[in-house]
């Protein structure tokens, strides 16, 4: 049964009370009577639906913290050096014609520090577990490491470009510098 955006499942038996329970996924479970109307059942969903709400949001929230500090096997490594193969090339070509800067080859690696960064050579290396991350944090990294190319150091001027290019950076690299350690945590704890 649809319940706002969400599946609920709706389990009658020969219970008599009826009984609304979230899983640690945060998928919720009505359970009834035989004879319990759909009518009856939305209605109690409806007068529960803070309660629901609440805990399928804090559910979630615990699965994808959980999701974040579980360790990465070397296959799972290696698959996101692979997507990261095809994703990042593609967007740092994307991004190096808007911002008008050319650059070498590109390498990614698994990196216990860096997102990015960039040689005086113009090659540009990339962490692979950027692909755990948002595509605008993605796409934040890239841009930094590009505007390197342009102002090899993290002077004013080089943030001056990094905001030209990309105004709400500052909440791209927050979002890096609230995440970032755990998202790397999974592969050197």
């Amino acid at each position: 049964m649809l319940f706002g955006e969400s599946e609920v499942r709706v389990i009658r038996t020969q219970r008599t009370t009826c009984a609304i329970g979230v899983d640690r996924d945060g998928n919720v479970t009505f359970r009834g009577p035989l004879g319990i109307p759909d009518a009856e059942v939305r209605r109690i969903l409806e007068e529960k639906r803070d309660w629901i709400v609440k805990k399928a949001g804090e559910a979630k929230r615990r699965a994808a913290a959980a999701e974040r500090e579980t360790p990465l096997d070397g296959v799972q490594i290696r698959r996101l050096g692979d997507a990261a193969l095809k994703d990042l090339p593609p967007r740092a070509a994307a991004w190096a014609g808007k911002i008008g800067v050319r650059y070498g080859r590109i390498t990614i690696r698994c990196q216990k520090t860096r997102w990015g960064s960039c040689s005086q050579g113009g090659n540009l290396n990339f962490n692979c577990l950027l692909m755990l991350c948002p595509e605008e944090i993605r796409d934040y990294v890239v841009v930094h490491e590009l505007c390197h190319r342009l102002e090899m150091n993290h002077s004013a001027r080089f943030w001056a470009r990094v905001e030209n290019v990309m105004p709400d950076y500052r909440r791209r690299m927050k979002w890096l510098k609230d995440n970032g350690a755990a998202l790397m945590r999974r592969v050197y704890d």
